[in-house]
């Protein structure tokens, strides 16, 4: 263990164990008259400490408030420590055209407050500020004393120089004369750009000097005249000037490795402005150095001072039959109550979080807050714990964060409601945005703001435009529904058009297959016939070998039948056999395709038609 200021332990403790020792070693004034017998006797009650024993635990207590001076620590290994910067400078145009009114209040108020938010979100940033015109003036160097930077920016205007015009080559010789260590320089131009349309020499002179520049454009394209003192206008040839944002600056940004941006009311051009110069920014070492770490035991030796403290103030008997003391009992009451919810040495780990959220490290001080803000319930650590999860981008458990905070304080409410608007605009949907609506009418309902109000209309002009998007899109979609239906009903008929069209085309194979199949049939009878036939002729020529008497007799036979068939020919002459029926009906379903007779088609095959529809 050691001590990090022994200097109270040398200067302090020898006069206080000199003061003590005479106390300790006097005696009462009844004491040098009366016994100790008589003393006892005469003292109105007995059971309360001896001054003699006051003295003592006073004495202890001085010592060990010393002892908490002096620091007592236990070394805890060392850490290094790097400054870092990019070195930016500010260079601000305080020309008389930046004071046309077409941006609110006017065109150098705007730029200073721009500047100053600047100046303020950069904390750990050297920065150092131009004022041109014509000439161009070093108002302030590269310094990390940003209130310095900041209060001397505030003092700039119009009449700080005489001369007046836009020379921005004047100005980058004054940024490369300002910073002369060979790296490469930044630099931050808020101006209207002035008249000249081609920056060609600028631009030569930026890149062999190796300043990198980053332009916000102040002013808007339509512009407006520029006002004087008295409320009269400037005038040239007896017409009132029109002072207008020159665009064509942004080549003298591009062209150099920086980024143009025209500023808006809110501060988004700001913080767009700052992440791509830490994105393009390549940060210079400036100073290393290695430090001790320390873990502090001061708290030891007050906590047991205030302890005995309480002792020596009080008025304990001395009874035998009181075994604890009250003091004792209120402490152990005190240290075992469940309900107790700050700690007593809370306010640290508040100083750590605190540090953690200035040094960007938001992660830990949220989860700082969010601990301090759990076992105490303390509505401050709730929005601080809020602001770093703002800063992370975790936008809903901030809002959840604010929502829980609630202050007596109006600014303090009002700055809440404020930051609660923000998380909701972050999120960017409707519901949000209507949610960032009400937030920021409590706010300006407790205390009006200039930055509320403008980020309330901000916020109502891009519900409306939703709205208006919304609109034509669901028009949109109707229309499309519409069409799909349409394609949909369109695509059914085709496919019932199709199915029936490849049905009839079955039907017609299969009346085909069945056509082909009674044509095989019909052979098949035929040629059976014809068999049966040639077997009678062979039956027939052995019977007339055999028995040729039998073959006459045969023959008057048939004669007689033949005069008989004669006969019924006669009667039946329109009659047909059944053989010459069935070579009748062949010859008619010749070309048939169905299971329809063709009765009338006089022998002759039919024609297809391929166009011809199925139906």
């Amino acid at each position: 263990m050691s001590f990090l200021h022994p200097e109270f332990l040398y200067y302090m403790l020898p006069p206080l164990m000199i003061l003590f020792g005479f106390l300790l070693t006097q005696k009462e004034a009844q004491a040098t008259f009366f016994s100790d017998e008589v003393m006892k006797k005469l003292r109105v009650t007995s059971n309360t400490l001896t001054l003699q024993a006051r003295n003592a635990l006073f004495m202890i207590i001085g010592f060990l408030i010393v002892l908490a001076l002096a620091g007592p620590v236990i070394k805890d290994g060392k850490i290094e420590i790097k400054a870092k910067s990019a070195d930016i400078m500010i260079a601000l145009d305080i020309s008389d055209s930046m004071l046309a009114e077409d941006v609110y209040p006017n065109r150098l108020k705007l730029a200073k407050k721009k500047a100053l938010e600047f100046i303020q979100q950069e904390p750990n940033e050297r920065i150092g500020v131009i004022a041109f015109a014509k000439n161009s003036y070093l108002v302030s160097p590269l310094s990390f004393d940003h209130t310095a930077v900041a209060f001397l920016l505030k003092k700039l205007s119009t009449k700080s120089i005489t001369e007046q015009g836009t020379n921005l080559l004047s100005m980058l010789e004054v940024v490369d004369n300002s910073i002369k260590n060979g790296s490469k320089k930044y630099l931050l131009i808020l101006s209207d750009g002035g008249d000249d349309k081609d920056f060609s020499k600028e631009i030569t002179f930026a890149k062999e000097n190796k300043i990198a520049v980053f332009v916000l454009g102040i002013g808007t394209i339509n512009g407006a005249p520029i006002k004087k003192d008295n409320g009269s206008f400037i005038k040239q040839n007896g017409n009132i000037i029109i002072s207008k944002l020159n665009e064509n600056i942004a080549d003298l940004a591009t062209k150099t490795g920086g980024v143009y941006i025209q500023s808006v009311n809110s501060n988004e051009d700001i913080e767009t402005m700052i992440k791509e110069i830490q994105k393009h920014a390549q940060k210079k070492e400036l100073k290393s150095q290695e430090i001790a770490r320390f873990v502090p035991l001061f708290y030891y030796p007050l906590g047991l001072a205030l302890f005995i403290l309480l002792i020596a103030t009080s008025s304990m008997s001395k009874r035998e039959k009181i075994n604890v003391p009250a003091i004792f009992v209120l402490l152990a009451l005190g240290f075992t109550t469940p309900e107790l919810k700050a700690g007593v040495f809370d306010f640290m780990k508040l100083e750590d979080a605190k540090k953690a959220y200035e040094n960007g490290e938001y992660t830990k001080s949220e989860k700082l807050y969010s601990e301090y803000a759990s076992s105490s319930e303390n509505f401050q650590s709730y929005y601080n714990k809020g602001n770093a999860l703002y800063k992370q981008g975790k936008y809903k458990e901030a809002v959840q964060s604010y929502e829980k905070a609630r202050f007596d304080n109006k600014a303090q409410s009002a700055r809440n409601f404020a930051n609660m608007g923000n998380a909701y605009v972050k999120q960017y949907t409707k519901e949000n945005l209507q949610e960032a609506v009400k937030a920021y009418e409590k706010s300006l309902k407790i205390k009006e703001d200039k930055e509320v109000r403008e980020n309330l209309e901000a916020v109502k002009k891009a519900l409306k435009d939703q709205k208006k998007k919304d609109n034509k899109n669901s028009k949109k979609d109707k229309q499309q529904k519409k069409d799909n239906k349409e394609n949909q009903d369109r695509q059914k008929k085709d496919s019932k058009d199709k199915n029936k069209k490849e049905k009839d085309k079955q039907k017609n194979k299969s009346s085909k297959k069945q056509s082909d199949k009674n044509d095989e049939k019909s052979k098949n009878d035929k040629n059976k016939n014809d068999s049966k036939s040639d077997k009678e002729k062979n039956k027939q020529k052995q019977d007339k070998k055999q028995n040729k008497p039998a073959k006459e007799l045969k023959n008057k036979e048939k004669e007689k039948r033949k005069d008989v068939s004669n006969a019924n020919m006669k009667q039946n002459k329109n009659k047909m056999s059944d053989a010459e029926e069935k070579k009748w009906m062949k010859a008619l379903n010749a070309n048939q395709n169905s299971f329809m007779y063709m009765l009338n088609n006089n022998n002759k095959p039919v024609k297809e038609d391929i166009n011809e529809k199925p139906w």
